[in-house]
């Protein structure tokens, strides 16, 4: 089993509060797949308009969740260069189903399949459950490119 901390996925991933939705990798095989957790807890940010009676998850955000899985397994890979040089960008998605709501309290395992990996172009098979119950699962496409250059402001 290979874990790995917040620490460690913050030096892989981009992203960082609130849009950071990984907390923790359970497992990974590099070219193979990657589990990972994230805590779904009251005082998420989306919470507040989605909806203030009923807290449901954004199906949206569980995509985005799985996607970061499947970026953190492109990294890992070594399909994607590991220095910050490159980003791993959402490039489709195929077949995603909804069978279960995500509410305050929940942890959701996120897990991705490498399937393929070509040109600068990853497919993955994903998948998010609680428990034993399947949320979400989707074919995601994920692009690999260069970080542009930082440009001068104009004076």
């Amino acid at each position: 089993m290979r874990e790995m901390d917040i620490g460690m996925i913050e030096r892989l991933l981009p992203h960082r509060y609130p849009m950071l939705l990984v907390d923790r990798v359970l497992d990974w095989e590099a070219g193979k797949f990657l589990r990972g957790l994230k805590n779904v807890t009251a005082n998420e940010p989306f919470f507040q308009g989605h909806f203030p009676a009923y807290p449901v998850m954004p199906g949206v955000l569980v995509i985005e969740a799985m996607a970061q899985v499947a970026g953190l397994l492109t990294m890992l890979s070594d399909v994607a260069r590991r220095d910050g040089t490159q980003l791993v960008l959402f490039a489709g998605i195929d077949d995603a189903r909804f069978k279960r709501q995500v509410v305050p309290g929940d942890t959701l395992l996120l897990e991705a399949h490498l399937e393929r990996a070509v040109r600068g172009i990853g497919r993955f098979r994903t998948r998010a459950t609680v428990g034993t119950e399947l949320v979400c699962e989707a074919q995601l496409l994920a692009a690999i490119r260069d970080v542009p250059p930082v440009r001068d402001l104009p004076v």
